[in-house]
């Protein structure tokens, strides 16, 4: 791993080495995993935020640090000599997050945000819960005084590792509420790059302040078509069947998601089926000029999750 200076940092004598750091939250999650993973391949210094110490293998030479993003105070330690963060929020609503930039601001310059391509920037409030939060951390980010960047995802590819436990169950169909809803759902691969390209840039990504980029995948698919997808992956047929709504509602809740969430969810979905529904792709070749993963290349990545 080669030395480069601190991001702000005076020149460096020649006897000396300091290495930028860079943090990543919400590590043990798909983009975080990734984002690491890329970070420490491209010869930066890594720092990965966990809540439970040893439990991720990740690769040698990333700095494990322990801290919660529900705890302000926890984060001292994370945030100390940090030049950059990558800012996964894993929390259903942003009620810490101010003191959580506050302590950020005291010890880092720049902050790349994933964030959601459903935030509204003409909107005082958004329509959904999900959207909210990430509404107010933009906001809130971009009152703090830190150079920031948002990283915007269309549908998350990773949010389809919930039919895994059917599949590997040997199902040959997947009850879906809306099997013709239509997204352009974007490998967690993409999304990470995305964030990486932002905070490796050679101008220590000052060009990108301000910036918010959207990135999806490169194909519009209806759930009904990448069930098929998986289904081809695995080497078995597999269909799609509509769910009823108050099931489907129940499922969600029951996952874990606060009932604001699980509605909203729905909500979004039932327009994503509404027909002509249609998305405009943002990849991410447009930021780093590289071509996008498909939805087969995501399946083919998680293959041993829907595999028994």
């Amino acid at each position: 791993m080669s030395a480069k200076p601190r991001r702000g940092a005076p020149a460096l004598r020649d006897d000396e080495e300091d290495l930028a750091m860079i943090l990543v939250t919400g590590a043990t999650g798909n983009v975080g995993g990734q984002a690491v993973r890329q970070l420490h391949a491209a010869g930066e210094s890594v720092r990965a935020l966990v809540r439970t110490p040893g439990k991720a293998a990740f690769p040698e030479g990333v700095e494990e640090v322990v801290g919660d993003l529900s705890d302000p105070a926890s984060l001292e330690g994370a945030f100390n000599g940090a030049d950059a963060v990558f800012l996964v929020w894993p929390l259903f609503g942003a009620e810490t997050a101010p003191a959580v930039i506050e302590a950020a601001a005291h010890h880092t310059e720049q902050v790349v945000y994933l964030s959601s391509a459903g935030v509204d920037d003409a909107a005082l409030e958004q329509g959904d819960a999900i959207n909210d939060f990430h509404g107010q951390i933009e906001l809130l980010l971009a009152r703090s005084g830190l150079r920031w960047t948002a990283v915007r995802g269309g549908g998350f590819a990773s949010n389809d590792l919930g039919w895994a436990e059917r599949v590997r169950q040997g199902a040959t169909s997947i009850a879906t509420p809306f099997p013709g809803a239509v997204r352009s759902v974007v490998h967690e691969g993409d999304l990470a790059a995305a964030a990486v390209h932002v905070l490796t840039a050679p101008d220590g990504g000052k060009r990108h302040d301000g910036k918010k980029y959207t990135v999806t995948g490169p194909e519009i698919l209806s759930e009904a078509e990448r069930i098929a997808i998986v289904g081809e992956t695995v080497g078995r047929p597999i269909g799609a069947e509509p769910m009823p709504l108050d099931e489907a509602r129940a499922e969600l809740i029951a996952s874990g998601l606060p009932a604001e969430y699980a509605d909203g969810i729905l909500e979004a979905h039932a327009e994503f089926a509404a027909p002509g529904h249609t998305e405009e792709l943002h990849t991410v070749q447009e930021l780093t000029g590289e071509a996008p993963r498909t939805y087969r290349q995501w399946v083919a990545d998680h293959l041993a999750d829907f595999r028994p």
